[in-house]
């Protein structure tokens, strides 16, 4: 018999890593789509070719064993090359073809998918588009976890392993009620955002950080949060019911406003406060160049908006 190790399988792989990142047998194995007797077969299959133990067993719950520590790293690192492996085998034998996962964030969702979807139904038909609504933090996860392909979200994000595509610039209006004094101005200084009842998304979106920054810009120390909203509709919604006033990016406001005949806009004067808007995307993505083709392409069909484009 050879004393030569057997090769672990990427099954046991998957298996252990699964196992690694749940520390529980049952949803590991609902994780991976895995029963959980083959589950703990292809973990102790993995412990017998490497021949170290990687688990500590008890009756109550599973710990990784300190060599369980170190090779859980090394297994999620040949995963992911594998992943990528296949991601490029895919992107060089057909381009826009497969399955592409895009994150887009709820302030983007509603007022863009239109636009991206008919452009990908008529100039891509063969790419799988499968579109995920998630706040930013969860998106950029799913991003470098490999769950997502693509993001689209505002910037600048920041994040190491993460480039942008930038797609276009927005500016920020203020609604109103219909009897607020401000309603229907345009020209507004920023300044009168300092002593107004603003009211805001709740904690976890971008738009309402963005909204914040607005208010510190202006000279506002603090928005204190009475009444907050979990989506822009009932944002606009409460604001429609005389409870105050909020920051609306341009793309949204057609939708919004009208669903009310209760509510006014008003705009900034020059420069307004603006939001950026991009595609993200892991930095050195096998399908980087297509990525890049559909930024153009956004650009593009996006010229139609009250938005300006902008290039890398």
């Amino acid at each position: 018999m050879s004393s030569k190790k057997r090769q672990p399988s990427l099954a046991q792989l998957r298996a252990f890593d699964a196992v690694a990142e749940h520390l529980h047998f049952r949803d590991a194995a609902a994780a991976i789509g895995m029963s959980q007797p083959a589950l703990s077969g292809a973990v102790s299959a993995l412990e017998e070719a490497l021949g170290v133990t990687l688990l500590e067993r008890t009756t109550r719950k599973v710990l990784l064993s300190p060599a369980g520590e170190r090779l859980a790293v090394r297994a999620k690192a040949v995963l992911a090359e594998v992943g990528a492996l296949l991601e490029e085998a895919e992107a060089v034998r057909a381009p826009f073809t497969g399955a592409l996962r895009l994150g887009v964030i709820p302030t983007v969702a509603p007022y863009l998918l239109p636009t991206v979807l008919r452009l990908v139904h008529d100039r891509y038909p063969d790419l799988d588009l499968q579109v995920h609504e998630e706040q930013t933090a969860s998106l950029l996860d799913g991003l470098t976890t490999g769950r997502l392909d693509l993001l689209l979200l505002a910037v600048p994000l920041g994040v190491p392993g993460v480039s942008e595509l930038p797609l276009f610039d927005e500016d920020f209006v203020l609604v109103t009620p219909l009897d607020h004094r401000l309603g229907g101005r345009e020209g507004l200084e920023r300044s009168v955002l300092r002593e107004l009842k603003l009211l805001l998304l709740d904690e976890g979106h971008c738009l309402r950080d963005q909204a914040l920054d607005i208010c510190r810009e202006a000279g506002r120390a603090d928005v204190p949060a009475t009444t907050s909203a979990a989506g822009l509709s009932t944002l606009v919604q409460l604001v429609a019911g005389g409870l105050g006033v909020t920051l609306l990016p341009r793309t949204a406001v057609r939708v919004e406003t009208s669903r009310s005949s209760q509510l006014l806009t008003a705009s900034f004067t020059d420069p307004a406060p603006t939001r950026r808007i991009a595609l993200a995307m892991r930095t050195g993505a096998a399908r980087s160049a297509e990525y890049g083709e559909l930024a153009v392409a956004l650009r593009e069909a996006m010229a139609d908006l009250p938005v300006r484009t902008v290039h890398d």
